[in-house]
């Protein structure tokens, strides 16, 4: 994954614009940066490895003329990071210049095609073929616009291509994707082109959506969108966006993770503010089903483990969770159009999950898609799309994307619950009103444990690996916390299910070795007892996440983090998962690593 940014404007340099947008897009890449711009027919380009400020410090990257430039983080995928292979590139004569996120799958053959003819390639990365390309078809008298056409029926695989040329009307940028994200925003005499929508966000809220299969030509003065199979003009309206220059900002925190996990209350708040009809439609789709199937990746995957239970105890509806990476390797075709997908990407741009979908839609499966990003891939695919109301998420490690899935499938499943009549319905009606109620649990199981997080923190943080625990619902809070501490902090930490525990994970447990037990006070509760006294008795270094009162668990352990409300019990993740987060976060810190920025991690995987 990759952040785009483009922008053409009347008057004024654009440098330091584009410097500050892409440090708005670092989240999306951060091994390399690069920025052009054109002033008076002539191209101007900083590119080098390293931070965005890292490079700024060397480079000064806003101190370059021109009223039309654009800029790229990156996240390597093909060649190391280094600066021949960072981003812009360009044709041999440094007229033309690309930025591009998503993986030209045949490059080889394109790359061999162009060095018989003579051009130059400098770079080991896929992209560098796109400008040669435009290049070539430009010297046959092609303006850029048709040029890029003619390019994307050379260039097979996933691509979001942003162009512009020095050889004809140097104010116009080319932009065009299939697979990976582009958005378009409007201001008078400015228009923009960015991967995300915070890039532009503090210069305007008007976005358009440019989706698979079209071109869009950028002037100071319009934004023209075509078709590329048949060149016609695509009329779409602007879109307000609701969120506010300030919430894609840290707003005062040190890190977009600690704001993010903050923020959770009010995204649960507002994702409970879905439209009755939002749910009900997805609801019937799936009620209609035969089988039912949850697609989802990573944290995404986490959440589908809880909705499980919730659409099984709720609803008794039993989906069968899969890793959408592997899911056409598991069913082996046998499909059809009885079955339903719920398919779970916060991004809405994962590709495994994208490629699941398109492999289910052979056969006519239906596809509920739950999505944070309007507009994004996953919603063109979908039958129909749940979008949760998280706001914009930077950091890396999902938080708050993670809470308003959880909480939009607890929406289904009580929605579901009403059609099935699996539990009466007063226990309908009174898991409604606790779901109203999470919100403030969560905001103060937030108050409650984050000082302890950051102390437990100073504690563990030397400690090589730890053990997650779980039964039941639980062991998607546990795989989930675990996921955490290894995607920011580097540590080595396994999840399982308690009950597992005495098949081979308990040899590891040793004097000091740190166990976390996810301990709800539901009917898993009595056998979690017992798992907690049997790492104790092989010395096993016990902390637990537990309800406030539950004494019995806080005499078992050596330290608790406490949960202040009894929980239904399909709804805990939501509130047991809160002190892991901040656990994660805090051990991050104390190891000197940035959790905003994991190594070799991006905000969505749009790569296979």
């Amino acid at each position: 994954m990759c952040g785009i940014i483009g922008v053409v404007q009347k008057r004024g340099d654009v440098a330091p614009f584009l410097h500050q947008a892409l440090k708005r897009l670092e989240y999306r890449g951060y091994d390399s940066v690069g920025v052009t711009t054109i002033s008076e027919g002539k191209l101007y380009m900083k590119k080098e490895k390293g931070k965005i400020e890292e490079v700024h410090r060397k480079l000064n990257l806003d101190d370059m003329p021109g009223s039309i430039g654009i800029g790229h983080t990156r996240w390597a995928t093909h060649g190391i990071p280094s600066m021949l292979n960072s981003h812009p590139h360009f044709d041999c004569n440094n007229e033309i210049s690309v930025v591009h996120n998503g993986v030209i799958d045949n490059f080889l053959e394109l790359r061999t095609e162009l060095r018989a003819l003579g051009h130059k390639l400098k770079s080991e990365t896929d992209t560098e073929v796109i400008p040669h390309l435009i290049e070539d078809y430009m010297k046959d008298g092609m303006d850029l616009l048709q040029a890029v056409k003619e390019t994307t029926k050379r260039i097979e695989g996933t691509y979001a291509i942003v162009v512009m040329s020095t050889k004809e009307n140097p104010n116009r940028i080319v932009c065009t994707r299939d697979g990976n994200p582009l958005v378009i925003g409007r201001k008078e005499n400015v228009s923009y082109v960015s991967s995300d929508i915070p890039a532009f966000l503090p210069m305007t809220n008007d976005m358009i959506l440019l989706l698979d299969g079209e071109i869009a030509s950028l002037s100071t003065d319009e934004v023209r969108i075509e078709k590329l199979s048949d060149e016609s003009e695509v009329k779409r309206e602007s879109i307000k966006i609701s969120w506010t220059a300030d919430q894609a900002q840290k707003s005062g925190y040190p890190h977009f993770m600690l704001k993010e996990i903050h923020e959770q209350p009010e995204a649960i708040r507002n994702t409970l503010r879905l439209r009755d009809d939002v749910i009900k439609e997805a609801a019937n789709i799936i009620h209609s089903s035969e089988r039912v199937f949850m697609l989802a990746m990573g944290t995404s995957g986490h959440a589908a483990q809880a909705g499980q239970h919730m659409f099984a105890s709720i609803a008794g509806v039993l989906p069968i969770v899969e890793l959408a990476s592997d899911f056409s390797d598991t069913v082996y075709g046998t499909l059809t159009e009885k079955d339903c997908i719920i398919a779970i990407t916060q991004s809405g741009e994962t590709t495994d999950t994208i490629s699941a979908v398109k492999y289910a839609k052979e056969f006519g499966v239906k596809i509920v898609a739950i999505t944070n990003v309007v507009g994004s891939s996953i919603t063109r695919y979908a039958d129909y799309t749940v979008l949760t109301q998280a706001g914009p998420e930077i950091g890396v490690a999902a938080t708050k994307t993670f809470m308003v899935q959880l909480t939009s499938l607890a929406l289904l499943a009580l929605k579901i619950g009403e059609l099935t009549k699996f539990v009466k319905p007063s226990i309908i009606k009174a898991k409604r009103e606790f779901l109203e109620r999470m919100p403030d649990i969560v905001s103060e199981t937030i108050s409650r444990n984050e000082e302890l997080a950051r102390r437990l923190a100073g504690q563990m943080y030397d400690k090589p690996s730890l053990l997650f625990l779980g039964r039941g619902i639980s062991i998607a809070t546990a795989e989930e916390g675990a996921l955490k501490l290894k995607e920011i902090a580097y540590n080595h930490a396994e999840a399982y299910s308690a009950g597992e525990s005495k098949h081979g994970p308990i040899a590891l447990v040793q004097e000091g070795y740190p166990v976390i037990f996810v301990a709800p006070h539901d009917e898993t509760r009595s056998r979690m007892i017992g798992n907690i006294m049997e790492m104790k008795a092989r010395g096993g270094y016990t902390i637990s996440v537990i309800l406030k009162d539950d004494k019995e668990l806080t005499g078992l352990s050596d330290y608790v983090f406490t949960i202040p409300n009894q929980v239904e019990a399909e709804f805990s993740t939501m509130a047991f998962i809160v002190p892991l987060q901040l656990f994660s976060y805090y051990m991050a810190l104390r190891k000197g690593f940035d959790p905003d920025k994991p190594r070799n991690l991006a905000k969505s995987v749009t790569v296979l």
